[in-house]
């Protein structure tokens, strides 16, 4: 994957209430609201910069400039995750690698509010479907720390074999955190994801 994939500023992807849909300049208050109201749901899970890093984003707008412009090398899909068609959370396909690799890695959250009820299982299924139909990625990945039991639930729902542990893995919260890995391969879900979710 050398760009976006054809049509990705209008790209939907929908199923029941959940729907998904790039990340846009409009969500900024609905993002920021969110987040702010549910920072100790996700502060323990949230990706931090340690000490010897550049400085990170210090607006929406700059954390979406930078997105585009991951997006338009290839590197990244983040989408708004939207229940109802109301702001819910995010969905992003990160560390795209093209070539003989052909893999990324998903991670996403969700307002506490919505949590529960099945949607991020659905938004992630859709998310790899997209990837391996729309975009030609063979391989998904999703770090999780141990501890992250909502996460994990998601992970178990969709029947992503556990492939590996990870000491140190991601910087969360403050500090180097191990993380289980999650992984799926196009062949090991024939006819999809969201197929084999909604069958279950």
């Amino acid at each position: 994957m050398s760009a976006a994939p054809l049509g990705w500023p209008s790209v939907t992807l929908r199923h029941g209430h959940v729907a998904l849909r790039p990340l846009a300049g409009r969500d900024r208050r609905a993002w920021t609201e969110t987040r702010m109201r549910n920072r100790g749901w996700l502060e323990p899970w949230e990706a931090t910069r340690p000490a010897e890093a550049p400085p990170g984003h210090q607006s929406y707008r700059s954390m979406l400039r930078d997105l585009r412009a991951q997006t338009r090398e290839g590197r990244c899909l983040p989408f708004a995750l939207t229940v109802d068609e109301r702001f819910a959370g995010q969905v992003t396909v990160s560390n795209v690698v093209a070539g003989s690799a052909l893999f990324a890695s998903v991670g996403y959250w969700i307002d506490q509010r919505h949590a529960g009820h099945g949607y991020m299982p659905l938004a992630v299924a859709m998310t790899v479907d997209y990837c391996w139909e729309q975009v030609g990625l063979h391989r998904i990945e999703v770090a999780i720390r141990p501890e992250n039991v909502a996460s994990l639930r998601v992970v178990e729902k969709l029947g992503f074999p556990e492939i590996g542990y990870a000491p140190k893995f991601l910087h969360i919260n403050g500090a180097w955190r191990d993380h289980r890995l999650f992984a799926l391969c196009r062949e090991d879900v024939p006819g999809g994801l969201l197929r084999r979710l909604l069958s279950s």
